[in-house]
């Protein structure tokens, strides 16, 4: 069954994405314009599974052969009635994008959850800006914890993400009255950044260059700018309580920065990173979120 869409969401409904070519013969593009209609729908456990699976895959980057993704699909899939999936083809098709929750506190016995909480403390332990982390999720911790666990393809834009956001906020609060186990005191989101780095196959050329700025006393060097591969999480990140970055324990190597090019010189390297939201200050974090894309 699809989801409620609000009437300003609407203009999502048909998203007009450019494919452009260039001839060789002509310095104008050809350019084709491709009508896409996504569609918002409960987690659907009898045709989700496999994509989910997949876009876990792509959130842990590297690091994904560390964790039972069957098991946390499958508990994902487990609540329908909260997150969402994008899709474009209908109900049966895989999505193109998802999120959802999971009751930290409730599931901490299952051994995927368990294991995922031993890597969020392991990592945070690694940025002192995550510190805080490690007396939320201690054993006799009080606080309730919600992760948050969001995904899309690297092509499915980001005007996508705020209903998910939105609908997650109504899903929760109808999960609360209810009695359901969803009254968290914080929400943590897994996400990804990435830093640029100059790339092996271009090193060699810029040897003498790095010489001659060291004899200069260039010796400090300014930590590497981290980008969003969700533009979100910028936004959502000024109502955290905390927030950080982490290397991830599969470091890939050197070389793998040259497959991941953003421009011709540089490659990138991706990162873990961690935003923890107050509960009463989710919601706000989302109606911004909301308006920050509304603008664009």
């Amino acid at each position: 069954m699809a989801k409620r869409k609000d009437p300003e969401e609407s203009n999502l409904d048909q998203r007009h994405i450019d494919e452009s070519s260039s001839a060789e013969s002509s310095s104008e593009d050809d350019t084709d314009m491709l009508d896409v209609e996504f569609e918002w729908f409960d987690p659907q456990p009898e045709h989700d599974f496999h994509g989910l699976k997949t876009l876990l895959r792509q959130l842990f980057d590297v690091d994904g052969q560390l964790f039972d993704l069957s098991a946390l699909a499958e508990l994902i899939l487990a609540q329908p009635l909260l997150g969402s999936t994008v899709k474009v083809d209908g109900n049966e098709t895989d999505p193109y994008a998802f999120l959802s929750v999971l009751n930290l506190q409730e599931h901490k016995e299952k051994p995927s959850v368990g294991n995922l909480v031993q890597y969020l403390l392991q990592r945070s332990a690694t940025n002192a800006e995550l510190s805080p982390l490690k007396d939320l999720l201690a054993p006799l911790s009080t606080a309730r914890v919600g992760l948050v666990l969001t995904e899309r393809l690297i092509n499915i834009p980001s005007e996508v993400v705020p209903p998910m956001y939105k609908m997650l906020v109504e899903e929760i609060s109808w999960a609360i009255e209810e009695k359901e186990p969803y009254n968290f005191s914080h929400y943590l989101i897994l996400s990804k950044t990435y830093q640029e780095v100059e790339s092996n196959l271009d090193q060699e050329s810029s040897k003498s260059r790095k010489k001659k700025k060291q004899r200069l006393g260039a010796g400090k060097q300014a930590s590497p700018a981290a980008f969003y591969f969700h533009p979100e999480d910028e936004v959502l990140q000024r109502y955290a309580q905390f927030y950080g970055g982490f290397d991830y324990v599969n470091q890939e190597g050197e070389g793998q920065s040259d497959s991941k090019r953003t421009f011709q010189e540089l490659g990138i390297r991706p990162q873990g990173h961690m935003i923890v939201i107050e509960a009463q200050k989710f919601e706000p974090a989302v109606k911004e979120t909301e308006q920050y894309f509304a603008q664009g």
